[in-house]
């Protein structure tokens, strides 16, 4: 692992010559290609020259001792000591996490669909509290959120919506969103007070990319135009500028009428029936590897229960890693990154105990 640190790190430094390089910085298509790569190994070379920082102060400390010192040096050189085996354990784990291959889709834009489950209005009112929760959160990341196709009740909530967030990194935070979310609430519909359960299913697809992920033969798909509209059949405008796509091959059928152009929805359609596509393919990929599914956290599939949010203990639960957050008002509003951060490590840990042992 040593070896190949030390390689990184001679990349690293051979990649701050050449982007100090003027040729390279005229050459904008090299120029970024190499910025990418530097990006990439920043926190890799960081975290390996934190690692033998901690070494050298380990030998530093250990032929202070060999010298014999008074008493009270001794006892503050072996505290030195073991701070810095410490650091040299918690760095050297965390190096072989970072060494570990990257899920290829982690830096992608994603797209979410969240559908009302059971529980009829109350379960189309918490969709649209976990539609709000997630672009919350993606505004406090700086990520952009675009509505692509929705199904508003009359009282506020959704049938099924369907969105993309753009911004660096999304697909790697969210990508354990996908499952039942359940609540447990006293719905705003309910006069006797009782706490009800209801159910809604979110799936977060990676967007493929437009070469090499998903070709898309145009005899296969079939394209239809229809008027937009709202909630309760009001037209959203007086044109034909909705899409609905079917790829006949599949069966899949997407539509999209959020934006007043056609051609804005159609290129929305087309990368929405791209992400669905790319899913199934990675699905049939991932089945091939189940024994390693058993090491991440959750399988991704949508039919999975993976949290609870109960109101009147204000907790929010996460049943995959157990864990539980009692501060439901601030997480519905976006404050999502302790459970999320808490997700990705569990990942990490799993999936470092399942190399080690293969």
């Amino acid at each position: 692992m040593f070896e190949r640190l030390e390689a990184i790190e001679n990349r690293f430094e051979e990649l701050n010559m050449r982007l100090a390089d003027p040729s390279v910085v005229n050459d904008q298509e090299q120029y970024l290609k190499l910025m990418k790569e530097h990006s990439e190994l920043s926190d890799i070379v960081d975290k390996f020259r934190e690692h033998k920082q901690f070494l050298k102060a380990l030998e530093e400390a250990e032929l202070m001792l060999e010298e014999k010192p008074d008493k009270e040096l001794e006892e503050m050189i072996e505290a030195e000591i073991s701070d810095a085996r410490d650091g040299i354990e918690r760095t050297e784990r965390e190096l072989k996490i970072l060494l570990m291959p990257k899920d290829p889709n982690d830096d992608k834009d994603v797209i979410v669909e969240i559908r009302g489950g059971a529980g009829g209005d109350e379960a189309a009112l918490f969709a649209a509290v976990l539609y709000r929760m997630y672009t919350h959160y993606a505004e406090s990341r700086g990520w952009e959120v675009s509505i692509i196709d929705s199904n508003p009740t009359e009282i506020g909530g959704f049938k099924e919506i369907i969105f993309e967030i753009e911004g660096k990194g999304a697909y790697s935070r969210l990508k354990f969103e996908s499952g039942v979310h359940r609540v447990q609430r006293v719905p705003t519909t309910e006069s006797s007070g009782r706490i009800h359960t209801s159910t809604a299913t979110v799936a977060v697809l990676p967007e493929a990319d437009d070469v090499g992920d998903v070709d898309i033969n145009p005899n296969d798909i079939e394209v239809d135009t229809f008027r937009a509209s709202g909630a309760g059949g009001q037209h959203v405008n007086k044109t034909s500028s909705a899409i609905r796509i079917t790829h006949l091959p599949s069966g899949i059928v997407v539509t999209c009428q959020d934006q007043r152009s056609q051609h804005k929805n159609r290129e929305k359609a087309m990368r929405v029936l791209k992400a669905k596509l790319y899913e199934i393919e990675r699905q049939k990929h991932d089945s091939e590897l189940a024994e390693n599914r058993k090491s991440q956290v959750g399988t991704g599939d949508r039919s999975e229960r993976i949290r609870t949010y109960n109101f009147p203990q204000r907790r929010v639960t996460d049943h995959r890693i157990g864990f539980t957050i009692y501060q439901i008002e601030q997480f519905i509003n976006g404050d999502m990154d302790e459970l999320i951060d808490a997700l990705i490590t569990t990942d990490q840990a799993n999936r470092l105990t399942n190399s080690e042992d293969a």
